[in-house]
């Protein structure tokens, strides 16, 4: 079968106006009991999507969610499991280092109103609560015409729309998991102070674009380590691409502020290669950034959540 982006979740396109990033921890009190309760979760989880597409329309609503290689293994002990699928470890360059965190199950929403993004958290959560804890609620928000919180155009190196799906979604080359996704969540905390004391010039050589006009700068006007040379990644001679849905979070007044990076790609190892190589080279932006947290989640397709809600997969 070829890739059905029709079967997929929300994975390939549309980073929304409002977001809400939202991993939990499973308590592990009861396994069987645990088992069941997702199984409820996921056939409420579409209920709650489909319904509020509804009450909502004109809201754009957009959602997927996932499991870790630890939740997988928990929750689905005698399945199959995604052929790249792992429990993502810390990794370290010459002078940064990536930080794994916690989370068995990844939910992320998107919609052009808060308001329909907390109606579907606070749905969600009546069949949540009694067996998972929160591990990080983040919310996110567009901010002016897509922009990173640096000031730049956010996205740029993403695939053609049209061919996205081909570079977010699994195919045949793991058929048990077709139509599903791999997620790498990562959050991003900057040291606001200390870019907005850079020149434009240098803002634009670290980032490896121009701020104004997104166009980017011939190789010998970039620093050797800007972002969009440290970040890119070649495998067996072929630039590789994912599909990054990032954006901005803010708590202005604590002095908070970064950026939510989302992820999805068809090969793990293809976001992989873009986070060790951003290490090895040290990225720029990582001059100016604490990285909090991040995990890799499996994202499977509208059937295969069907199988779980049914029992089928355990």
């Amino acid at each position: 079968m070829a890739v059905n982006p029709q079967l997929a979740q929300d994975v390939w396109k549309d980073a929304g106006s409002n977001v809400l990033f939202t991993t939990f921890e499973l308590k592990r009190t009861d396994q069987a009991a645990e088992q069941a309760a997702i199984q409820e979760f996921v056939d409420r989880y579409q209920a709650i999507i489909r319904s509020m597409r509804i009450r909502a329309e004109k809201a754009n609503v957009r959602a997927a969610l996932g499991f870790s290689n630890a939740a997988w293994d928990y929750l689905f002990p005698d399945a199959p499991k995604p052929k790249e699928l792992e429990t993502y470890q810390t990794l370290t360059g010459p002078k940064y280092s990536m930080p794994a965190s916690k989370g068995d199950i990844f939910i992320h929403l998107r919609a052009n109103e808060e308001a329909v993004l907390y109606e579907m958290m606070s749905q969600m959560q009546l069949f949540l609560k009694d067996f998972t804890t929160v591990v990080d609620e983040t919310k996110g928000f567009r901010y002016f015409e897509g922009r990173a919180i640096i000031g730049f155009i956010d996205g740029t190196e993403n695939p053609q729309m049209e061919d996205a799906v081909n570079y977010a979604i699994i195919g045949d080359e793991d058929p048990t998991f077709e139509n599903g996704s791999y997620a790498f969540a990562q959050k991003w905390r900057h040291n606001m102070d200390i870019w907005n004391h850079l020149t434009t010039e240098t803002q634009e050589k670290a980032v490896g674009r121009k701020k104004f006009s997104d166009l980017e700068l011939a190789d010998d006007e970039k620093f050797k380590n800007a972002h969009n040379v440290a970040s890119q990644a070649t495998i067996d001679g072929v630039e590789q691409k994912i599909v990054r849905m990032n954006v901005p979070y803010s708590d202005p007044a604590n002095n908070n502020t970064g950026t939510f990076f989302i992820g999805y790609s068809r090969y793990w190892k293809v976001t992989k290669t873009m986070l060790q190589n951003m290490l090895d080279q040290n990225d720029y932006l990582l001059t100016f950034s604490d990285i909090l947290s991040g995990q890799l989640f499996f994202i499977p397709s509208r059937p295969l959540l069907d199988k779980i809600a049914d029992g089928e997969l355990n």
